[in-house]
């Protein structure tokens, strides 16, 4: 049975973020074939394209990590009806310089939860349009925007309401099926 490297990103800066929270419970419900590290997004400093020719070491650890990786997990939540810009950041370092998009035939998965009643939809259709650019396949089926109700996700990452909790457990299932499917005509190079 073949396994798979998700890298996630944790769209939100904050260390009591609820998307963090729902990272952890993706990763407790993720089938056993898919393995989730986090790659971490808060030390990267504004992208500009005068690091283009020297990157800093922070900035090439985080390329390295994502080429390690056999798929993308954007875990993001939505500030003004927007990608939040420290994810908007890493997108930007890890799509330059020009010719080396590290993001290109990644599998990728994006889902969201916020307090708000329409969870995360706005920002993760422009997220999907970004992504879209930077040629990195895109699940686009099962949708998941998650409607956040304290209680919901336990700190550790426990989702307490069941129909939520089988909603995330498929969602990592077709995942899994997509990353599968797309590694199956794009196929690893490493």
């Amino acid at each position: 049975m073949a396994s798979y490297k998700v890298g996630y990103f944790v769209g939100s800066l904050s260390s009591t973020s609820i998307n963090r929270r729902l990272a952890q419970a993706l990763t407790r419900l993720a089938p056993p074939e898919l393995q989730l590290v986090e790659i971490p997004i808060k030390d990267l400093p504004v992208y500009s394209q005068d690091y283009d020719a020297d990157y800093p070491p922070v900035a090439r650890t985080f390329k390295q990590a994502i080429a390690d990786c056999d798929a993308l997990l954007f875990v993001t939540p939505e500030f003004n009806r927007s990608i939040p810009g420290g994810l908007k950041n890493a997108i930007d370092w890890a799509s330059r310089p020009w010719g080396q998009n590290s993001l290109a035939h990644k599998p990728s998965g994006v889902i969201g939860t916020s307090p708000g009643a329409i969870g995360t939809a706005v920002a993760q259709s422009q997220l999907r349009g970004v992504l879209c650019y930077c040629n990195s396949p895109l699940m686009n089926t099962v949708e998941a925007y998650i409607h956040f109700k304290e209680g919901l996700i336990t700190a550790d990452g426990e989702v307490t309401n069941e129909s939520t909790r089988e909603f995330l457990r498929n969602y990592m299932t077709e995942l899994h099926a997509f990353i599968v499917r797309v590694l199956t005509v794009l196929p690893r190079t490493t």
